[in-house]
């Protein structure tokens, strides 16, 4: 006997979706964000809340104790996660959720006399295993526990071909047979499948496709909702597949590349991953002091953070170099590429958790118009996303990548480590250029010491 009547049920499963959509909404803005999470995970707890009561569960206590397992594993990584570190978490977790939905639908197999209902099975088997066998992948790319350059080798296409066309037959065979060995047989091509679709990407895709991945593990939730007759799994599901195929299509536009030309651009050279070689032509370095003369004295600066801000965590001594600026009555604002560090919205959380107002964080489209009214652009940590070489060189791995206009500002300063090359693996012609100047060191330090010049005078 269970707690909660069907309607009740109904209304519960109703408020929990209703909550998803809210977080959706919310999540669609950084001064919403941290309400919509919020509200997402509310409906979580009804969602589980509503199974408990409506339910008739055995092993009460394993269900029990392994949802304290989990918490008590997921709550310290996730608050002690460096934010340079959310797309490899971001990945963790995907990945969990579609193999959770594949070990789901592999269980209940042996339930499924449908053949509509093996359908489903199949499916659910299929893409959670490839998403979690892909996001594994990524995780390790992101994490540099193997390379983030794409890695092929001959006969890789054919390879994909056969083992695709190996699991739809197997998928076939399970769903006439309902065979429990040919399933397993399915759970390992999906896996396979996973990691040959994701090796061949490098370098500033890996992140796209963590989205892409993220959609898959919406479609396989949703599938596995089909196979377990639960219809907030259905929705829920259905809610993530679509958002994170709506991110993937705008991240991919904001790279300038097609999803198909990221999954598969290594085979003809056109992943965004080039050289990591070091060129050795000359730039004009400067002081703190020098650097600080140069922004003190304008009327308009333009900051670009990038992901080496988020490295050294300088958001906070970012955000209080702009006020000291203000306060000499320099106009301030920040420039946001949608892709800037590893994922979107990445810029925007780092510099609202140093209180940068929303107002002063300008996304590319809105900011490109205004670089060339600035008396100096001041790049913290970005590369790829300010390289002319996306405009100008034909065959540049980000070629055709749309750009934040850095060098139409009068002054340009970049603040470097060293020479490396960014994500993509190439060089920033613009760092050559006569109205460039180079600021190395840690970004963080750069930034305390050009403040305290600033303050000096």
């Amino acid at each position: 006997m269970t707690l909660l009547s069907p309607v009740w049920t109904a209304l519960l499963y109703l408020a929990a979706a209703v909550c998803f959509i809210l977080a959706l909404k919310g999540l669609n803005s950084p001064r919403t964000a941290r309400q919509g999470n919020l509200v997402g995970a509310f409906g979580a707890v009804i969602a589980v809340v509503a199974v408990f009561l409506s339910v008739h569960l055995d092993n009460i206590p394993w269900i029990v104790g392994s949802i304290a397992v989990g918490s008590a594993v997921a709550a310290p990584v996730a608050r002690r996660v460096k934010m340079t570190q959310m797309p490899q978490l971001v990945a963790l977790f995907n990945g969990v959720g579609g193999g959770a939905a594949a070990l789901v639908a592999l269980l209940e197999l042996a339930h499924s006399e449908d053949g509509w209902m093996r359908v489903a099975v199949v499916f659910t088997l299929l893409v959670g295993a490839v998403s979690f066998a892909g996001s594994a992948i990524t995780f390790a790319k992101l994490q540099e526990l193997m390379t983030t350059r794409p890695v092929v080798f001959p006969g890789l296409p054919v390879v994909m071909a056969l083992v695709l066309l190996a699991a739809v037959g197997t998928g076939v065979g399970v769903v006439l047979s309902g065979s429990q060995a040919l399933a397993v047989g399915l759970l390992l091509l999906g896996l396979a499948a996973g990691v040959l679709l994701v090796l061949p990407v490098g370098g500033a895709d890996v992140p796209i496709v963590i989205s892409l991945l993220n959609a898959f593990t919406g479609l396989a939730v949703a599938a596995s909702g089909l196979v377990l007759g639960n219809v907030l799994l259905v929705v829920a599901g259905t809610l993530v597949g679509a958002s994170g195929t709506i991110l993937t299509r705008a991240m991919a536009a904001a790279m300038g590349r097609s999803v198909a030309g990221i999954l598969f651009g290594a085979f003809r050279g056109g992943s965004t991953a080039g050289s990591t070689a070091v060129s050795e032509r000359p730039v004009r370095s400067s002081s703190a002091e020098d650097v600080a003369v140069l922004l003190g004295y304008a009327q308009r600066v333009i900051i670009v953070p990038g992901y080496g801000l988020a490295v050294a965590q300088g958001q906070h001594t970012a955000a209080e170099l702009a006020l000291a600026l203000e306060e000499r009555g320099v106009d301030v604002d920040f420039a946001i590429h949608p892709v800037a560090g590893r994922m979107p919205g990445h810029m925007n959380v780092l510099l609202a958790e140093a209180n940068v107002p929303y107002e002063s964080l300008k996304e590319m489209a809105e900011i490109n118009s205004e670089f060339k009214t600035a008396d100096v652009a001041l790049v913290v940590g970005a590369n790829d996303v300010v390289n002319p070489a996306a405009k100008t060189t034909a065959g540049s791995p980000i070629y055709g990548m749309p750009i934040l206009e850095v060098a139409q500002a009068r002054q340009v300063v970049f603040l470097k480590r060293s020479m490396r090359p960014g994500f993509a693996g190439i060089e920033n012609d613009l760092m050559y250029e006569p109205q460039t100047t180079l600021l190395f060191g840690d970004a963080k330090d750069s930034l305390t010491k050009v403040l305290g010049a600033v303050k000096g005078l």
